[in-house]
């Protein structure tokens, strides 16, 4: 979710995404007449390896237990809970369909409604 609002301590991860967003428009622009969809996925916090160093540095930085981490970040979330990795792979599939055939050029966050902007 970079992409539409920075992250805290990911500096080069918010960058290069917010520049693979901009080609993915590009894209999405040019291969549009050649029946092509090009979307991005942009998930919030996902229950994966990185997300557990992501929450361990946080407590390290913050002298808290990584519970206490993980729970501050779970608060900014209005789902409060952390993704699924299952539930951003359901948005890929769905946004690779035929059912999202005249969906075209987005960024779509999968982010339990985390990211503030429109």
């Amino acid at each position: 979710t970079s992409v539409k609002a920075p992250i805290e301590f990911l500096g080069v991860s918010n960058v290069i995404r917010g520049a693979v967003a901009s080609w993915a428009k590009t894209l999405a622009t040019e291969l549009g007449p050649f029946g092509i969809t090009v979307n991005n996925v942009l998930p919030g916090f996902t229950a994966t390896d990185r997300l557990d160093k992501i929450i361990a540095g946080k407590a390290s930085r913050a002298g808290q237990s990584e519970e206490q981490a993980a729970q501050i970040m779970k608060s900014h979330v209005p789902a409060r809970r952390f993704a699924q990795p299952e539930e951003v792979a359901n948005a890929i599939t769905f946004l690779a369909s035929d059912k999202a055939g005249y969906i075209n050029g987005i960024n779509l966050p999968v982010d339990g409604g985390r990211t503030k902007s429109l």
